[in-house]
């Protein structure tokens, strides 16, 4: 009892420490507080000119989107505020609508139905991706609601609330991967794509090692849920450290991140208890000049025991895979002012391990409990463009966007128990080779920044 009431008074004391000095530094009388409303807005007129006939591509806004569509789309709007409350303290508020469409548009059928309590007009179709609602409309959400302790300690904010993590954005550095390739409008990053968690509920503490700003880090635990509730007993764990060199042209940033996905969940059978994790390792490389940057993203991703296994002695069995992607771009001016280009080329496997467990005499069938890492199929992403600038804030991108699919296996190999890999996964071990092909005329403007 005696050694917790001292536990108690010794955290107290260190939070009226804290919060005296806090005080004491933002005595300014000269200080007023103020805000800013801003915004930005993408979208396209595309036309969807190939296609994969296997539907490969997941979460991939372009995936059973028919053949020859057309289409004017916006794919991502934003509303924030930004509230300075005090020299000490700050506020980030931000409304976002991104991914306008659901699966049941443009005539696919959608993945999931509903009957509403009390309606008698039947069913009605869901779509099972974009921030649509069930009449299809785009439907806003919170994206972001949080308040940052300036200078909590030299040279080191502390965030509360639902924040950018530090996995690809905002890490202090000025510098991270979203950050230099500056085409969110044209595609996400490649472990964006991915959907490793840009935006959490948590804690974060974003620092700088030296008062130039030449070195920093940013750590995070939060939730793991993204912008939705928490929906589990565990917690994601995010770090980042990052350098920048040659007067700040040359930046180097290494991020990595852990998050449990079940551990000791009973499994019946001859497993027992069941543990899966996901822990993803990043480099990112960039020399940024005036006329000329390029850059460089490398990951590995592991995830223990995501692949469920279907044994043919009955049991079910746990494996782990591992998914490893390069994305190199390169972006630049034309002109000074009016005219720039960009191109950007991925090469994303997720098949690590799983030549090996389709070749266990006892696999049945398989599959993977993480969606977007899923094993079965490889993936060559590219895209480039020219970027019109009429007035600062306002861009008109013609661009081509190219994604090619290919089976992770071989259609035709065999474990050694003589099953073929295409019966063990049906949909995606299917030796077909295809590619969504879109053809785009992106507007892109900015207000209030």
């Amino acid at each position: 009892m005696n050694k917790t009431i001292t536990k108690v008074s010794i955290y107290c004391s260190l939070f009226l420490t804290l919060a005296g000095n806090a005080n004491a530094q933002s005595a300014d009388s000269t200080f007023k507080p103020s805000g800013k409303l801003w915004g930005y807005a993408f979208g396209d007129l595309a036309f969807k000119g190939g296609g994969d006939e296997a539907n490969r591509g997941g979460s991939n806004q372009y995936t059973n989107i028919p053949l020859n569509s057309n289409l004017f789309q916006w794919r991502r709007i934003y509303l924030g505020y930004d509230y300075n409350i005090s020299a000490k303290f700050s506020a980030e508020f931000l409304l976002a609508a991104e991914d306008d469409w659901a699966a049941g548009t443009l005539g696919q059928k959608a993945n999931a139905t509903t009957t509403p309590t009390g309606s008698t007009a039947g069913t009605l179709a869901l779509g099972n991706n974009g921030d649509v609602l069930v009449n299809n409309k785009f439907a806003p959400y919170v994206k972001l609601a949080n308040i940052r302790w300036k200078n909590i300690y030299k040279n080191a904010d502390l965030i509360f609330g639902q924040s950018a993590t530090p996995t690809f954005a905002k890490n202090g550095s000025g510098m991270a991967s979203e950050e230099v390739w500056g085409y969110r409008a044209i595609e996400r990053t490649i472990t964006d794509v991915r959907r490793t968690t840009s935006y959490d509920f948590g804690v974060a503490l974003q620092g700088k090692f030296d008062s130039k700003g030449n070195m920093g880090y940013a750590l995070m635990v939060g939730n793991g849920q993204g912008t939705k509730p928490e929906n589990d007993m565990f917690k994601s764990f995010y770090g980042d450290v990052w350098a920048k060199f040659a007067n700040k042209k040359i930046i180097v940033d290494l991020y990595q991140d852990y998050t449990k996905l079940a551990w000791g969940t009973f499994v019946k059978g001859f497993n027992g208890p069941r543990y899966s994790d996901r822990n993803m390792t990043k480099l990112f490389v960039a020399y940024s000049a005036s006329k000329l940057t390029v850059g460089a993203e490398v990951f590995m991703n592991t995830l223990l025991g995501d692949v469920v296994v279907t044994g043919k002695d009955g049991n079910t069995y746990y494996r782990t895979t591992s998914a490893m992607g390069v994305s190199v771009f390169a972006k630049g001016r034309i002109t000074p002012e009016k005219l720039g280009f960009f191109a950007r080329f991925d090469n994303y496997d997720p098949s690590g391990n799983l030549s090996n467990i389709a070749s266990e005499k006892n696999t049945a069938s398989y599959s993977a409990s993480t969606s977007q890492y899923a094993p079965n199929t490889k993936e060559m992403f590219t895209t480039f463009g020219i970027d019109y600038t009429p007035i600062k804030n306002v861009h008109i991108m013609p661009n081509i966007w190219l994604n090619t699919y290919n089976s992770a296996l071989d259609v035709a190999g065999k474990n050694s128990a003589g099953t073929t890999y295409a019966s063990m996964d049906k949909a995606n071990v299917t030796g077909i080779k295809g590619t969504d092909a879109v053809y785009r005329l992106t507007f892109y403007y900015v207000y209030g920044k």
